[in-house]
């Protein structure tokens, strides 16, 4: 929380004299306090010259930013499931990849080597390592905690409260638009166009999208970040499924309850978690 205080001082002129003064101050209340007596001792001091008349007038603003959703051990993870991922194509990850409670067979499209310690996989198309349920200790309790850290992360991104929810927003459809930091909800589905979205903020402000049911993206769509905003601090937690059509650019992490499809030649910046399963087409998935 950073409490922004402007000070401004105008005084009136004495004969011959001409002054005029704005001065703004970032800082704490105490620092403030101790400047004004400072200035009133000042100006009450014995002088020959005649006194000024002061205006004083002070504003306050506090930008409070809501903080990323927490994801646990699930942060280790580009793609996390329950019961799958599959691909085809020529698709490309960034980042670890794994399922839990089902095992390495539900993990498909991927070229699976298991490494001699038998606690993880490699795969031509992971840039990172690949982890199931049935390798080696310590892997089983660590995909167990990934998987429970993952489903916190929904359940608390899905119900929070602060700031103030913005509901409905354009009945659902932000094809074209353009949306600020905060905390939006939905009791329907949302879609997103060819025309795509703009999110627009600083590098330290977070959008968390709550969806009732599907989040779909158009062909084509691109998630347009500006003025700093980063992908890291976008959450879309999708009760229904997430589909993401051809060629997307999409950006932030969805953590859906249910299904990730992402469509052919897609671009995500971000993380794909899934209560369900992620099936990709020839796709480009990293995070930020």
């Amino acid at each position: 929380m950073i409490k922004k205080i402007g000070l401004v001082k105008n005084t009136r002129a004495t004969q011959g004299q001409k002054s005029s003064k704005k001065v703004t101050f970032f800082c704490g209340t105490a620092f403030l306090a101790a400047l004004l007596m400072a200035g009133c001792q000042k100006d009450n001091a014995t002088s020959s010259t005649p006194q000024a008349s002061i205006t004083t007038t002070l504003t306050a603003s506090t930008d409070v930013d809501a903080k990323p959703v927490y994801l646990g051990t699930a942060i280790n993870f580009t793609v996390l499931t329950e019961t799958g991922i599959s691909t085809t194509g020529v698709t490309a990850i960034t980042g670890n990849i794994g399922v839990s409670p089902i095992s390495s067979t539900a993990i498909t499209g991927f070229g699976l080597t298991k490494d001699a310690s038998n606690q993880f996989s490699t795969s031509p198309i992971v840039t990172g390592e690949v982890f199931a349920s049935n390798y080696a200790p310590p892997t089983p309790a660590k995909m167990t905690t990934a998987i429970s850290d993952m489903k916190t992360a929904f359940t608390k991104a899905n119900g929070r409260i602060f700031p103030a929810p913005v509901t409905e927003k354009f009945a659902g459809d932000l094809s074209g638009r353009t949306l600020l930091p905060g905390l939006y909800k939905w009791g329907t589905g949302v879609s997103i166009s060819g025309a795509g979205v703009k999110l627009k903020g600083l590098a330290d402000d977070v959008w968390v999208f709550q969806i009732a049911k599907n989040l779909t993206v158009g062909n084509g769509a691109i998630i347009t970040l500006e003025g700093g905003a980063q992908a890291k601090n976008i959450f879309w937690v999708v009760s229904g499924k997430a589909t993401l059509g051809t060629a997307v650019n999409f950006k932030g992490n969805i953590l859906s309850k249910t299904l990730i499809s992402v469509n052919t030649g897609s671009k995500v910046t971000g993380r794909l978690l899934a209560q369900t399963a992620v099936t990709l087409i020839a796709d480009d998935v990293h995070p930020y």
